[in-house]
């Protein structure tokens, strides 16, 4: 039998939980032994007796569920690996190329490491993957934390008084978070386009019912991960003064524009949301990995001189944390799930899958791969 122990998050502004009473339920009907730190999950309205009826044993200290643990499952990565045993296994969020002493850190002290950031984008691991999970959200949430800003309504309206043109937005980056940011503009009624690097997402724009915006940028493409190929910087002028007309007309933009592992590429310049309406509002997705925008802060709102503001959207997905939690669950509850050994009721950690080649990052007291 392994023991997993999920922890009370620690991080400022963190509202998730890494596992749900129903996965716990199913976790312990396979297996596992469970246990929960105590007040772990109350924010979003799961208690203590939830957590006891789907079959968990709750600790009242850290502590005391790091010396029970073989698993440890939580959202964020500590602050500090003290209290944990050699020969555990940690699987949260780890932001690996940012967090290079907090790597060495856990290497040294003989903890192996998930980081579920850096699962594979495969069709296996697919239900594995929070990136694109919390993606989906946050992409959900940047449109309805747009519209509550915006001092006009999203759908066109003919009144007595006359017609209210609807909404323009605008979405740079198509990936998970950009598609269900289009996907909710449209369902509240805005005029949408959209544009990616990539041309191959141009059908699943137009599924969606949005405008893509074609900027002939040359040879492009994606990654094997299925990310767009870092710009030239050639590209990335002309990308910005083709969208600079874009976003001239448009009430909302919204940039979802990351690269894995690196700076955020910077898409809109302060010459080009000088050429904005007052009124309209940016939402810059990757601010917390450099910005897509100039001048956001993942702190505050920024109010410029022109009446436009910029929203530093960082982990968006916190603000729908019970949602979100649930997701974040599924994946964790499927990794835990396919490397089950029913026949000797274990956790098998098989370094030889393609799934732990990619998410293993420290084993035996060493770094399983170049950060």
């Amino acid at each position: 039998m392994t023991k997993v122990f999920l922890c009370k998050e620690t991080t400022k502004d963190e509202t998730r939980i890494a596992l749900v009473p129903s996965d716990v339920k199913s976790l312990a009907a396979m297996g596992y032994e469970i246990a929960v730190e105590s007040g772990a999950a109350q924010n979003i309205g799961y208690t203590d007796g939830d957590y006891a009826a789907a079959g968990a044993k709750i600790v009242s200290t850290l502590n005391e569920g790091y010396d029970f643990a073989e698993i440890i499952v939580r959202i964020n990565k500590p602050d500090s690996v003290a209290g944990i045993k050699e020969n555990t296994l940690h699987i949260s969020s780890f932001d690996v190329f940012n967090e290079k002493a907090s790597v060495h850190e856990f290497a040294n002290a003989k903890i192996s490491t998930i980081s579920l950031e850096m699962m594979p984008r495969t069709t296996l691991a697919q239900k594995m993957d929070i990136q694109s999970s919390q993606a989906s959200l946050a992409g959900y949430y940047a449109i309805i934390l747009a519209a509550s800003k915006l001092p006009k309504i999203f759908p066109m309206m003919m009144t007595p008084s006359g017609t209210i043109s609807p909404a323009k937005v605008f979405i740079i980056g198509v990936g998970v978070a950009g598609l269900q940011a289009i996907a909710t503009a449209k369902r509240l009624g805005a005029r949408v386009e959209a544009f990616d690097t990539r041309p191959v997402v141009e059908e699943q724009v137009k599924s969606l019912g949005a405008k893509f915006v074609k900027i002939d940028l040359g040879e492009m493409g994606q990654t094997e991960q299925g990310y767009a190929k870092e710009l030239t910087p050639e590209q990335i002028e002309l990308q910005r003064n083709a969208q600079a007309k874009v976003c001239a007309q448009s009430d909302i933009v919204v940039t979802t524009a990351k690269v894995f592992g690196r700076k955020a590429p910077l898409l809109l310049t302060k010459d080009m949301i000088q050429q904005m309406k007052p009124g309209s509002i940016i939402i810059d997705m990757a601010v917390k990995t450099g910005g897509n925008v100039e001048g956001s802060d993942p702190e505050k709102e920024v109010f410029l001189d022109n009446g436009v503001s910029i929203i530093g959207g960082d982990s968006l997905e916190r603000f729908i944390p019970k949602d979100a939690s649930n997701m974040f669950s599924g994946n964790v509850f499927a990794l835990l799930e396919h490397f089950w050994d029913a026949e000797n009721k274990k956790f098998c950690l098989n370094t030889e899958d393609e799934i732990i080649q990619g998410c293993l990052i420290t084993a035996d007291g060493k770094i399983l791969r170049a950060l």
